[in-house]
């Protein structure tokens, strides 16, 4: 039984937020991209939708399509209004057929949008007026909209680190250390930075499987400062949740280790943080970290290959079988 083999040393960890109940919760509890995976029912989408959030996270190639689609989209809306108008209501159209109508009213509606009013075209009547200043005045409040939702993608505070793809049970010390490693991928470098560990696991009691959480102790969780890559280890000791576990005892229970990391931005001047996990899929044994930086040619500085951040090298680790 798992929950025999579990180390009565190991510090138990309740205040993690997560359900213990094993039945109520499906797959692991963080995405390898740390995102909490949950899928949130039972409010209807537009309670759900957070439109802010949205436009801010997403990639930034979903975000210019967005604008760009909503620059079309509006422009259709009011370029079909100006044609129920009636066309005649536009000045200086020289469109003959019902498609360059359209694009005329539509184009008419593009400058109309963005304030620039080249002056072929203009409004006749109170109708055409009235709508062509909403139109305005909805340019104006979209542009605003767009420019805050640039900077604050521009700006907001987000901590650039990239983690291995693999944790790996290493030969160290004369024992045995789980190792994962991240690097900072930008020249957003970090200073007093903090790493905490938590160990998730499926184990059995009094006849009902419970996720169990415990707290993982570094070789060392704390930095001045993170200019390269970072190797966390993890003594699998006498204090370690995983001490006497064989790598079927840990797929069975189906481990999960959580990542968070905290630190101080220099660039944003704010603290940052970033989450990562590990679950027992992703874990390699008998395998070290190959190297991922060395001196220049002229060994004045050090050249670090982020591309390396997931070699590795194996190497025999007994005791470690199905």
């Amino acid at each position: 039984m798992l929950l025999k083999k579990l180390n009565r040393r190991a510090q138990v960890n309740n205040e993690t937020g997560l359900g213990t109940n094993t039945a109520l919760n499906g797959g692991r509890f963080f995405n390898k991209n740390g995102v909490p995976n949950i899928q949130p029912h039972g409010l209807p989408f537009w309670q759900r939708l957070n439109i802010y959030h949205a436009l801010l996270s997403m990639p930034r190639w979903k975000f210019m399509l967005s604008i760009i689609l909503f620059f079309i989209g509006v422009n259709l809306f009011f370029a079909g209004i100006y044609l129920f108008i009636g066309i005649d209501h536009l000045g200086g159209m020289v469109a003959n057929t019902n498609a360059e109508k359209f694009g005329e009213a539509f184009f008419f509606s593009a400058q109309t949008f963005t304030t620039v009013g080249y002056g072929r075209i203009n409004p006749i009547g109170f109708t055409a007026s009235l709508v062509a200043s909403l139109e305005a005045l909805t340019g104006l409040m979209s542009f605003a909209l767009v420019t805050g939702l640039l900077y604050g993608r521009f700006a907001r505070p987000r901590a650039f680190i990239r983690y291995s793809k693999q944790a790996l049970f290493v030969p160290f010390r004369d024992g045995v250390a789980l190792m994962f490693r991240m690097v900072p991928y930008t020249r957003n470098y970090l200073v007093n930075v903090e790493v905490k560990m938590t160990l998730s696991l499926k184990l059995e009691e009094d006849g009902v499987l419970k996720n169990r959480f415990f707290n993982m102790p570094l070789d060392i969780s704390k930095a001045t400062t993170m200019t390269s890559n970072w190797t966390l280890v993890h003594m699998i000791n006498e204090e370690s949740p995983l001490y006497g576990f064989s790598k079927k005892d840990i797929r069975d229970a189906e481990a999960e280790i959580l990542v968070f990391v905290q630190g101080f931005d220099e660039s944003f001047s704010n603290t940052v943080i970033s989450r990562a996990s590990y679950n027992y899929a992703d874990f390699v044994y008998g395998a070290k970290f190959a190297p991922m930086y060395h001196p220049d040619p002229t060994n004045t500085t050090t050249i670090l290959h982020l591309d390396k951040l997931d070699d590795y090298i194996t190497v025999d680790l007994p005791g470690y079988n199905d």
